[in-house]
Parts: C-alpha cells; sequence; structure tokens
C-alpha cells in the first residue's frame, strides 16, 4: 500500500479526489492501478514520475511551463509551496516540483527498493 502521504499527494494533484478526502482517503484498487502502470502490485520510481510529470502538465493551466500557487492550491498549503519553490521566484518549475515529489516517493521507500506497494 503506498503510503498516505504520497498517495494523498498524487490524488489531489491529479484531482482523483478533492485533496480533503485525499488525506484520509484508502487507496482502492483503481487508484493503484492508475499509478501501477506494468501491474506488479508495486508503484516504481519510474511510473511515479511519469504519474507526476502528467499531474505538473495538467495542474499547468495557463501551459507557461511553470505552477504559480493559485494553480496549485487545492493540493499544496503556501509552506509547501514556499518550501518547493527552491529559487523563491513564486512558481515551481517542473524541476522544482519534480525534485520535492521524488524526495517525498524516496522517503516513502522505506525498504530502499526504489517501490511503493
Amino acid at each position: 500500500m503506498l503510503p498516505k502521504l504520497v498517495l494523498s499527494t498524487a490524488l489531489a494533484l491529479c484531482q482523483l479526489v478533492p485533496a480533503a478526502q485525499a488525506q484520509s482517503a484508502a487507496m482502492n484498487q483503481g487508484q493503484m492501478d492508475r499509478l501501477d502502470r506494468d501491474g506488479n502490485g508495486a508503484v516504481d520510481r519510474s511510473e511515479y514520475q511519469a504519474f507526476m510529470t502528467m499531474a505538473f502538465a495538467s495542474l499547468d493551466k495557463n501551459k507557461d511551463g511553470s505552477l504559480r500557487s493559485d494553480e496549485v492550491a487545492q493540493a499544496l498549503t503556501a509552506q509547501q509551496f514556499a518550501a518547493t519553490d527552491k529559487n523563491g521566484d513564486g512558481r515551481l518549475s517542473q524541476t522544482e516540483f519534480l525534485n520535492r515529489v521524488m524526495a517525498d516517493f524516496q522517503a516513502a521507500d522505506r525498504s530502499g527498493d526504489g517501490n511503493l506497494e
């Protein structure tokens, strides 16, 4: 089972469920299938990165290649946004965004095998 923090972020970012609901959501099979592209019962690093790359594109409503706080307000608090915005320019580049979510993935991968189950 994916850790709740990583799962809630993924669900909220891709608007599978509202952010408030995602915090307490138990992952159902449909949600796992959406992340687990090869169907092996685990979400590996490459699957998660591909999913989050798609999430970034989906969240980038104005298609300017960055995320502003209003584009991610339902998924990130102001504090989370500021912590992810490493250069402090008020936007999240795709690199900043992916660095954050992949660090979260790594932290959630307690076994260190590159998979979340």
